[in-house]
């Protein structure tokens, strides 16, 4: 849905994003009653499968590569979201808010990549997770193409490498 909704619009007929799922057009309506509750529906997966790849690369990677691998995604995240921004407006004004959550899934993951780095001496152990996710918002509103990704790229590291310990004033 949300591949749907970012490259053919808010207006992208349900039939097609039924197809594109593998189901009927019936099935979907009945998990998914109205476009809004589609959209809504698909924001909140999004988001929560870029929150929980944080714990996955914890896993796998030191936290500073992981902090790094993270920010990837959730830039890319961004970028969808911003395809889908004509669908998320009218999810909003039909009086859905796939925003509730987010502040609170955002600042768990980044403050668990945060506070894994502090623990192993990667990362500094005062910054606030959320002034982390606006400066990753920052950067997705001014590379949001995919021309502008080297950029981006550059900006991330940048970011990371204000967060490494020793970099506190």
């Amino acid at each position: 849905a949300v591949r749907a909704f970012s490259e053919k619009g808010a207006d992208v007929a349900i039939d097609t994003i039924a197809k594109a799922a593998g189901v009927g057009s019936a099935t979907l309506y009945r998990h998914f009653p109205t476009r809004e509750a589609l959209v809504e529906a698909a924001y909140r997966n999004e988001l929560a499968r870029v929150c929980d790849s944080a714990t996955d690369l914890l896993a796998d990677l030191p936290p500073d590569r992981a902090m790094r691998l993270w920010m990837d995604r959730f830039i890319d995240y961004l970028a969808a979201k911003q395809g889908m921004a004509d669908a998320l407006r009218a999810a909003v004004a039909s009086g859905a808010d796939p925003f509730a959550e987010t502040l609170d899934k955002l600042g768990t993951a980044i403050g668990s990549l945060l506070h894994a780095g502090a623990e192993t001496g990667l990362l500094r152990s005062d910054v606030d997770p959320l002034d982390v996710g606006l400066s990753l918002a920052g950067v997705a509103q001014i590379t949001g193409t995919p021309a502008q990704r080297d950029r981006a790229d550059r900006l991330l590291d940048l970011i990371l490498d204000g967060l490494r310990y020793g970099t506190s004033p």
